[in-house]
């Protein structure tokens, strides 16, 4: 399961990349300011949680544990829903799509208390 998280986060991580850039260069323009600004807030914890996956996929390695698993899959689960929210709301400009954000939110939260106890069991 690690080499799946360490995938998974390596792609996140290039689209990461590739978002940001393409905001920075495409939508500069074309959003305002409040909108980019939504639009860098999904890249920002984007970009956190896919460097979180990676660090989980990491220990993984070295100390296999469902808990690190269910860890992983609920940062990635909060990458496309938090994330993803914000980048269809700032494109979109739909501002009811931001109330999925928060359980997006709450993904990530209950990622990093998984991982705090996968840490407490070893």
């Amino acid at each position: 399961m690690s080499k799946t998280i360490i995938i998974s986060a390596a792609i996140l991580l290039a689209l990461a990349v590739a978002i940001g850039a393409f905001g920075a260069h495409a939508l500069k323009e074309k959003l305002t300011s409040d909108l980019l600004d939504i639009y860098k807030t999904g890249v920002q914890y984007h970009f956190y949680h896919a460097l979180g996956l990676l660090l989980i996929g990491i220990l993984s390695m070295q100390m296999p544990s469902t808990l690190l698993n269910w860890s992983a899959l609920l940062l990635g689960l909060g990458i496309v829903i938090f994330s993803g929210s914000l980048y269809v709301l700032a494109i979109t400009g739909i501002r009811w799509i931001g109330a999925i954000t928060p359980i997006g939110g709450l993904s990530f939260i209950a990622g990093w208390i998984l991982l705090f106890l996968a840490m407490l069991k070893k």
